[in-house]
Formats: structure tokens, C-alpha cells, sequence
């Protein structure tokens, strides 16, 4: 009697990895972040070298999220003199989750709709907790936030992404009339070094 050939077992596929390696070592899960895998500094040397508006802006240097987020923390400063410094923490981390997802422009964002907002929702909530934020912001502060981020968006479209102010009302609402050192200061486009820099040191001031 002949030996019956072994059967082949059919190999498992692999799962699919959904977790990102940071320069710190620590390895941050997409699907389920940990606050205890978020390191400011990952954030900060992340969000230095991720482009606003697709790249499309003048200057030697892309205008990169992490000065947009000071950015917004400046027009927050103009807006809203009092607020508290732990509301201008939540303004700077307001697009921190795009260290590792990327900054994807609003009319890409409606084409894909919920998946991108879901990854991101975690994210932030993950980033919150980390640094002793709520992880959810009351809405009232959301929109405080999000008005600033509006007016930040406005001085970007019309002085680094080509255009119109009326185009740029109609789009982002009104100029949020910084003082001409700051707007000349924020509407220049640091190189990846300074942005990062700037971030961290914006940061531990305000976590202080």
C-alpha cells in the first residue's frame, strides 16, 4: 500500500499590520491607539514635514502643519485674549493626528467620507488623553477652535496658496487681522527644522 501524499496546509495569511513605527521606537496602532504609544516629539518632527494644501503654496519650503498649528494658536491669542492656556494646547493639537495619517484636503476628505474622520477621531481622543486633555473637547470649545483654524486657513489660502480674498471669505470667513510682524512671520514658510522646533517649544510652554 502506498503512503498517502501529506496534505499541504494552506499557509495563513498575514494580518494586516496597522500600526506605524516612530522614530522614538514606540509603534502606534491605527485601529486602537494608546495614549502611552504618543510622544510630542513623534508629533512635532511628524507634523514639521507634512505639506498644507497639498504642497501647493509659495516659498523655499512647504507650509507645513506644524507651523499651521501655531498659526492657529496665534489667531486663537488675537481672537480670544483670556482663553485658557489649556484650550490653546487643544488649538496646537487640533491636527496632530496627521503625524502619521497625513493632511488630506477637505474636498478629498467629503469624496471618502467616514473612514478617514473615524481614524482620526481616535487618534485625537488618544493624543487628549496623553496630555491631560478630555478626550472629546465640549462642543463650545470645538468652535472656538475651530474659528481660529477658519481665520488661519483664510491668511494661507491668500497669502501662500493663490487666492482671492473674496474666494477666501466665501471659503474661510473673515481675516482674522493678526499684527504685520506676526503675519509676516507665520506667512513665511520655515524650513522643516524650524517648524519642528517651534512646535516643541510652543508646546512645553503651554503644557507648563
Amino acid at each position: 500500500m502506498h503512503n498517502m501524499p501529506a496534505k499541504k496546509t494552506a499557509a495563513k495569511p498575514h494580518s494586516t499590520r496597522a500600526w506605524q513605527r516612530m522614530l522614538s521606537g514606540r509603534r502606534l496602532d491605527l485601529l486602537d491607539p494608546s495614549p502611552l504609544d504618543i510622544e510630542v516629539e513623534d508629533i512635532a518632527h511628524g507634523l514639521a514635514r507634512v505639506a498644507r494644501w497639498n504642497g501647493q503654496t509659495n516659498g523655499a519650503h512647504i507650509f507645513s502643519v506644524a507651523q499651521h498649528t501655531l498659526l492657529v494658536e496665534a489667531v486663537m491669542r488675537v481672537q480670544s485674549p483670556r482663553v485658557d492656556r489649556r484650550v490653546r494646547l487643544a488649538a496646537m493639537l487640533h491636527d496632530a493626528p496627521e503625524y502619521v495619517i497625513g493632511d488630506m484636503i477637505s474636498p478629498f476628505k467629503a469624496v471618502i467620507s467616514g473612514s478617514y474622520k473615524a481614524v482620526e477621531k481616535r487618534l485625537l481622543s488618544a493624543i487628549h488623553i496623553r496630555f491631560g486633555l478630555p478626550a472629546v473637547l465640549p462642543p463650545e470649545l470645538e468652535s472656538q477652535i475651530k474659528a481660529a483654524d477658519m481665520g488661519a486657513a483664510y491668511l494661507e489660502a491668500t497669502h501662500l496658496a493663490g487666492f482671492g480674498e473674496t474666494e477666501a471669505k466665501r471659503l474661510f470667513g473673515r481675516d482674522p487681522k493678526l499684527s504685520a510682524a506676526m503675519q509676516s512671520d507665520y506667512m513665511t514658510p520655515w524650513s522643516a527644522g524650524k517648524a519642528e522646533k517651534q512646535f516643541l517649544t510652543r508646546f512645553r510652554s503651554l503644557l507648563e
